[in-house]
């Protein structure tokens, strides 16, 4: 069912007949650690980082820190911060890790720089980029970036 709700919003399909699979053009495996990580599992990680970044502004506010005129603004900054930071110091954000996850550069380089976690913050903020993938499930954010979510 995932297959006919995403095909409106994904690119080409992999032809699966002839062996192929996401993340077979980048070099990683078909299934397990190092594999593409599926959708569900990329969207329950970014739900649990947006709970957390929604948890720690609910807490700056009852510590008087933000007004609530303030607070989406500030979940949406925590969120950013947090991801970006964690994306940069470890791979991951706190979801990802949950969920098993974590963001790696696809063209051969040690970690995902500074600059490459807050493009891909900045383009996942946006909400639209993370909704069309390729044929390695990759969304624009991840393209942009040069980088992939796989599984740990």
């Amino acid at each position: 069912m995932a297959r006919e709700i995403a095909s409106w919003l994904s690119g080409p399909q992999p032809d699966f007949e002839s062996g192929d699979y996401p993340g077979r053009r980048l070099g990683m495996p078909e299934h397990g650690s190092g594999s593409i990580a599926r959708f569900g599992r990329r969207t329950a990680a970014l739900l649990i980082d947006w709970l957390i970044g929604y948890g720690l502004a609910a807490l700056a506010m009852a510590l008087g820190l933000v007004s609530l005129p303030a607070l989406s603004t500030t979940v949406l900054a925590v969120w950013f911060v947090l991801g970006v930071v964690s994306v940069r110091l470890f791979g991951f954000s706190p979801g990802q890790f949950v969920m098993g996850l974590m963001v790696v550069p696809v063209d051969n380089r040690d970690h995902v720089g500074l600059g490459r976690a807050i493009g891909r913050g900045l383009l996942i903020a946006t909400v639209v980029p993370p909704l069309f993938t390729d044929t390695d499930l990759r969304g624009l954010q991840d393209r942009g970036t040069a980088t992939a979510v796989v599984r740990r």
